[in-house]
């Protein structure tokens, strides 16, 4: 009888397929680290952009009324950041009526009191604006839109009382 020295078919078949099996199971978690990296990479430059901008629209219209905010403003980054653009959208703040809630009150609310409220809602729908900015990211197939609001107070508005206190009005 012959001795064979070497390994035989089923042998090297078995270790090529326990190669493979270990090759696909680091390739796949490799591609899952590389997509998490990839993904905290458009998140951070997301913020930095929105917070970069935000920053530059609140230093450009301090100090002025909110009359002078557009209601839509819109560019790029540049060439560093192709794949990014933003957007501005304003709108006028809407303060939410208060005086059903104080009428729905057992106590009820006076006409006063009433007044007081309406009053203080012009004046704070007046002197507050809200605003809206968006970073749009280019994706493969679409365009994802990331967003933050902030609101601009206009503090050299009147606040007029009416018929309170002689007519009048305070700052």
């Amino acid at each position: 009888m012959k001795s064979w020295k070497g390994f035989t078919l089923l042998e090297v078949l078995i270790a090529v397929s326990i190669l493979v099996g270990g090759v696909l199971v680091i390739g796949q978690s490799w591609s899952g680290n590389f997509m998490r990296v990839r993904k905290s990479s458009l998140y951070h430059n997301v913020a930095s952009l929105l917070e970069k901008k935000v920053v530059e629209i609140e230093a450009f219209y301090h100090g002025k009324s909110i009359e002078e905010i557009p209601e839509e403003d819109s560019g790029d980054f540049g060439s560093d950041y192709p794949q990014y653009r933003w957007e501005m959208r304003s709108q006028d703040f809407e303060m939410p009526d208060l005086r059903n809630v104080l009428i729905s009150r057992e106590e009820g609310a006076n006409d006063m009191l009433l007044m007081v409220i309406q009053n203080t809602q012009e004046f704070i729908s007046k002197s507050v604006k809200e605003v809206t900015v968006s970073v749009f990211v280019k994706a493969k197939t679409k365009e994802i839109e990331y967003s933050v609001t902030t609101y601009f107070v206009d503090y050299n508005q009147e606040l007029t009382l009416g018929g309170l206190g002689g007519g009048g009005g305070t700052q």
